[in-house]
């Protein structure tokens, strides 16, 4: 590393002082610091499984001891000079995690942070263009990465990256070396280079350094729209929403959970520090695609996802009695007994005799069988990183299983309410941490004041002004605290439409009615500075081909199928039943249904699996552009915009 290299590392970190906090003398870092929690529980659960992951087969399992020492080697690596960089890594010096799920990726982030470095995650299905403004915007010096894969990216961006240093590869496959003047090391070479405990002096004193103020992590917001800006979390923000879930969950070290979203969201890193906390097991999920097995055969006790994964539990479910009239009335008496069991729990009654028996009919057809589907029975199974419908909460609780759905983001370390089983309310993202505060704006924005806020956002002090206003986080969401105290959201701000004439649109409110109809995978609405409201489908396969066989169209080849007018006028008919009741200025004028996939790869899906409502509307500017001009052909007709 060049002289100059140095100087603008150190300056973009010590004057602002951003990264950094002054330790308090007597502050109990083990309540206020993540690398001091994570010794704490190495010490009292030492013996204990910490991670597991599958590897041809076999379960790669963990102790924490192990786990600890693992740490303890990298944090000593690090810190060493000439090993990742040729000063070693400083303090408040910023360190990428670029791969999918796995124990390295928390072995290096606690590493990073017990020397005091800054982890700063990436997705790991990130394109060049992204590594490269997250890389220079954060000034990262050096990458822990999966592999092949991930190298080739960052290898792609090389020229636009100049103050990185190093890349670190978990599985090397025989990469290692110079390549164009990037350093490429092996994970196990790094390893090997922390054996010797010569540096843990160093490891020490980083860590008598430590504040519950230094950033644990800078996060990338996903977000729906814009250019992605850090996210400073310190490790006394993190620790306070660990600390408001303890009272009211009753954690213990024997439960075990299956980590699933990315690792690089607020979310799932925030949920790995709760099972670190606890001395729990958490199983790593190295392929996304096999989460429906691997529910069946870890059975964790604790799990966290995005609404989509409960959502399409219940679809599968119901389709598989759709085919039989018999099956279909059995299936839906069940749910109405579990339900009425339910109800008859959450108000303290005692279930008569004939509600008891129809209850074990009604477990021993349907019910144990969905519980199975998610792994059984849970101590947490919480949704969060976007809003559950009522009816999916109220499926599972018909089903035995609490779905606790929380709000938050990532400018909140990320959580802000949540439900648990001791204050649950359907429809509502639960009761606001305690010792938080909320107020909403005159447009119904919800505005947060609590323990776990940002310290604001990466080199954006206008950015962190603009969302921190007198203590108050401005979350960008609507909605209101209802009589009994929870929060409900309403909409995003950002996603308002404002048409033509000036009237303001909530757009979920209507998505979500459709999203009710399980024909319907994803539906956009449009119309945001346009004369009226447009809509984009994209339908659900196994109901196109069921409807399909319904309507005598299923013998057609695929593409003739789908290009059916039969089947359009199917998709039209349900859009115009849902919509029909909705205001003059809500009603839809014309709609087009879409067959490609929405994922994160093609960038239509953000990491929770939210649309990216302006990605669409660009992705398909064509198809939208189309609507419109019919729309106005007709109006000039004077045929006036009628559904489409």
């Amino acid at each position: 590393m060049t002289s100059s290299t140095r100087q603008s590392h150190k300056a973009g970190l010590d004057p602002a002082g951003e990264l950094l906090g002054q330790p308090i003398p007597g502050e109990n870092l083990v309540e206020n610091h993540l690398a001091h929690m994570f010794r704490d529980t190495v010490a009292n659960h030492g013996f204990r499984p910490a991670t597991r992951v599958r590897q041809d087969d076999q379960w790669i399992i963990r102790t924490y001891a192990e786990t600890g020492r693992r740490v303890a080697g990298l944090a000593r690596a690090f810190v060493t000079p000439g090993v990742v960089t040729e000063d070693g890594l400083q303090r408040g010096d910023r360190i990428s995690l670029f791969a999918g799920n796995c124990p390295e990726w928390i072995e290096a982030d606690l590493a990073g942070m017990t020397i005091g470095a800054v982890p700063v995650p990436i997705y790991p299905t990130s394109t060049p263009d992204q590594i490269v403004h997250i890389v220079t915007d954060a000034g990262v010096r050096a990458i822990v990465t999966a592999g092949p894969k991930e190298l080739d990216r960052i290898l792609e961006a090389r020229d636009q990256m100049p103050c990185l240093e190093t890349v670190v590869l978990i599985n090397p496959a025989d990469l290692v070396g110079d390549h164009d003047g990037l350093t490429v090391l092996s994970l196990e070479q790094v390893r090997q280079a922390g054996i010797s405990e010569e540096a843990q002096p160093v490891v020490e004193e980083r860590m008598g350094q430590s504040c519950a103020d230094d950033v644990a992590a800078l996060i990338y917001t996903s977000g729906t729209t814009g250019q992605p800006k850090g996210v400073m979390i310190s490790h006394r923000a993190a620790l306070a929403e660990l600390q408001a879930l303890d009272a009211f969950f009753d954690f213990s070290p024997a439960d075990h959970s299956l980590s699933f979203l990315p690792l690089s969201h607020a979310l799932e890193w925030g949920w790995s520090m709760v099972v670190i906390r606890h001395g729990c097991l958490n199983t790593f999920v190295s392929n996304p695609k096999t989460i429906s097995q691997m529910l069946v055969d870890v059975r964790p006790t604790l799990f966290v996802s995005v609404p989509k994964l409960y959502e399409q539990v219940m679809k599968v479910a119901r389709e598989k009695v759709a085919d039989s009239a018999a099956k279909l009335k059995i299936f839906e008496w069940s749910i109405e007994v579990g339900r009425q069991w339910w109800q008859t729990q959450q108000e303290g009654r005692r279930p008569s005799i004939g509600l008891e028996a129809r209850h074990k009919v009604a477990d021993r057809l349907v019910l144990k069988a969905i519980r199975d589907a998610v792994g059984g029975p849970k101590t947490v199974l919480a949704a969060g990183g976007a809003p559950l419908r009522k009816e999916v909460e109220e499926f599972f609780a018909a089903c035995g299983l609490l779905v606790c759905q929380g709000y938050g983001l990532t400018e909140a370390s990320p959580l802000v309410s949540f439900n648990s089983p001791g204050g649950c309310k359907f429809g509502t993202a639960g009761k606001p941490l305690v010792g938080s505060q909320m107020s909403t704006t005159d447009e119904g924005e919800i505005l947060y004041r609590g323990p776990n806020i940002m310290k604001g956002y990466w080199k954006a002090p206008q950015d962190t002004a603009a969302a921190i206003e007198d203590g108050w986080l401005h979350t960008g969401d609507i909605g209101y605290i209802d009589d009994d105290g929870f929060l409900v959201i309403t909409d995003r701000l950002k996603d308002i439409i404002v048409t033509l004439n000036g009237k303001n649109i909530s757009p979920q409110p209507i998505e979500n009615s459709l999203m009710k109809d399980p024909l319907f995978e994803h539906a956009v609405l449009l119309g945001d500075n346009r004369p009226c409201l447009t809509l984009l489908v994209k339908p659900s396969l196994p109901q196109v081909e069921e409807i399909a066989e319904r309507l005598h169209i299923s013998s057609m080849t695929g593409p003739e199928m789908l290009r059916s007018e039969e089947l359009a006028e199917e998709i039209r008919r349900r859009v115009a039943d849902i919509t029909e009741k909705l205001p003059h200025q809500e009603q839809i004028r014309d709609m087009r249904v879409l067959w490609d996939e929405f994922t994160m790869d093609n960038g239509l899906l953000t990491p929770t699996l939210k649309v990216r409502r302006r990605e669409v509307e660009k992705r398909f500017t064509e198809v939208v552009e189309e609507m419109y001009t019919k729309i106005a052909i007709r109006r000039k007709a004077g045929k006036g915009g009628s559904k489409g």
